[in-house]
Parts: C-alpha cells; structure tokens; sequence
C-alpha cells in the first residue's frame, strides 16, 4: 500500500508494506517533515487521524471495493473532500489558505 501526499506539484510517496501494522509516527514524520519545507504545520491538519481511516477503508480492495471505502468518504473528515477513484484508491483533498492544494491519497496493493 502506498501514501502519496501533494502540496502543489511536489509529492512524498511512503510505502506501507503491512497496513494493519504500520509506524504511524515514522510515517507522520515523513509526512510533517515534507510539509515543513513549504512552511506548514500538517499536524493541524490532523493526517494521522485521516490516514488510518483511509487506510482502513482501502485495505482489502484487492477483492473490490470494501463498504469502509464508501462509509469513509461519507463520513469526511475536516476540510477535506473525500473521493474514490477507480481501482480502490482514497483520495482527500482541501485548499490550504494560500490556494495551493493540499491531497492525500492512498493506493492498495495489487
């Protein structure tokens, strides 16, 4: 399973090899870290939060679309919007207040 997060045109890719056991704060300092070059705080944005229910609703899409997939877009989380995209991949997007935009999404692996 694969963790794209964008800000703008530039992207950090993290590989989850076991999403059911992974190292949440090994991945969320990658991800803060990427932020912090463009001199945003991506803890107030709650991503960790964000990231296990995506990575909940994607795992298991190997075999199809889980219900988690749908039942987390319908939930939302924040100011993000939440997509599914064809191929079981999660998709949460917002604008940050400069009007960059900001997208996490998570890919299953196939």
């Amino acid at each position: 399973m694969d963790i794209d997060v964008s800000i703008g045109k530039e992207s950090l890719t993290i590989n989850i090899e076991n999403p059911y056991r992974f190292d949440k704060n090994g991945v969320m300092k990658n991800i803060v870290d990427f932020g912090t070059r463009f001199g945003l705080d991506l803890k107030a944005f709650q991503i960790d939060q964000l990231i296990q229910r995506m990575i909940k609703g994607v795992a298991g899409c190997e075999d199809g679309c889980p219900a988690d997939a749908l039942a987390v877009i319908r939930a939302g989380f924040g100011c993000f919007k939440l997509s599914y995209i064809d191929g079981g991949i999660l998709s949460a997007k917002c604008t940050l207040d400069s009007g960059t935009p900001l997208e996490v999404k998570i890919f299953p692996e196939f």
